[in-house]
């Protein structure tokens, strides 16, 4: 099957990369100064098994249709990539995204109607580092994928076996508007923690009252959820629980972008979810302080 991975920063570059690298039919559409770079550089993948050198095929414009589209860019640049991926999508293509939050699945399918937009799910600690080059921080590098509403599409079995086995855990999912939320309410704790305190995890619960602070954060946004009806149950709520007690230095890619006055996606993974408990009538005081304080952050880029 023929892949296009729409953008090539941390998470596409390395999905993209390990499907290439497994033999994949693998094209990668980015803009022409990440072109340049990769054209140059190489795409590269820095992990902790070692470095990979890959030479993807790139293009700046799309060429054709495409049995799967990956989009892997930020919520802030979506609707940007969408029009410029949209000329891959024919009949029978299978939009898979690979972004934070929950809006994006509206613009999809909007854009390409419930048969041809999926959702996805990825699970990765990996950055560009100052060389441009994927930075692969350990070990997690999972992919879920699946039909919004569950059902089993007969584009499934085929969209699995170009997505499976290529050196990263992967697999279909009957529940992926679930995961979805399951990965939501992951991220939006660890985002507004992190950078409404301006630390790590592990500092925070060094800190006087940061434990009590993190779970009551993580039940604010577990709160929002089980009131959207989708409650934050079993595994999910135990990696959750684990990941907020932890006492490593361990921080969001959110807090990441921060710290280097990049953008953020505070408004999708954080501002949405306070939309959300607004919706049902839920009350969260430490994800609107969190909320606001990203807002002036953007607001001063």
């Amino acid at each position: 099957m023929r892949i296009l991975v729409v953008g090539a920063g941390a998470s596409g570059g390395y999905f993209g990369g390990r499907l290439l690298q497994a033999g994949r039919d693998v094209t990668f559409l980015v803009r022409p100064g990440r072109a340049a770079h990769l054209a140059e550089r190489g795409l590269r993948i820095k992990s902790p098994d070692g470095e990979t050198v890959l030479r993807p095929r790139l293009i700046t414009a799309v060429d054709g249709h495409y049995d799967i589209v990956l989009l892997a860019v930020k919520s802030y640049s979506l609707e940007v990539a969408l029009t410029g991926a949209a000329p891959a999508a024919g009949p029978r293509t299978v939009v898979i995204p690979l972004l934070n939050g929950i809006r994006h699945i509206e613009s999809l399918v909007r854009r390409f109607g419930m048969d041809r937009a999926w959702g996805g799910v990825c699970m990765i600690h990996a950055t560009l580092d100052e060389d441009g080059d994927v930075a692969q921080m350990s070990g997690l590098h999972r992919l879920a994928f699946g039909p919004l509403d569950g059902g089993d599409d007969e584009r499934l079995p085929a969209v699995s076996e170009a997505l499976i086995g290529a050196g990263f855990d992967s697999r279909a999912s009957h529940t992926i508007v679930q995961e979805l939320w399951d990965k939501w309410v992951l991220l939006a704790t660890l985002g507004a923690a992190t950078t409404l305190l301006r630390g790590s995890i592990g500092a925070i619960n060094k800190a006087p009252g940061g434990r009590e602070f993190l779970h009551a954060l993580a039940a604010e946004t577990s709160g929002v959820a089980a009131a959207a009806g989708h409650p934050i149950q079993g595994k999910a709520a135990a990696m959750l629980e684990a990941t907020i007690a932890t006492t490593e230095p361990a921080t969001s890619s959110m807090y990441r972008d921060l710290v280097q006055g990049l953008p953020v996606e505070g408004d999708a993974i954080v501002g949405d979810m306070v939309l959300e408990a607004a919706k049902h009538e839920v009350s969260v005081p430490l994800l609107s302080a969190a909320h606001t304080g990203l807002a002036v952050y953007s607001a001063n880029l």
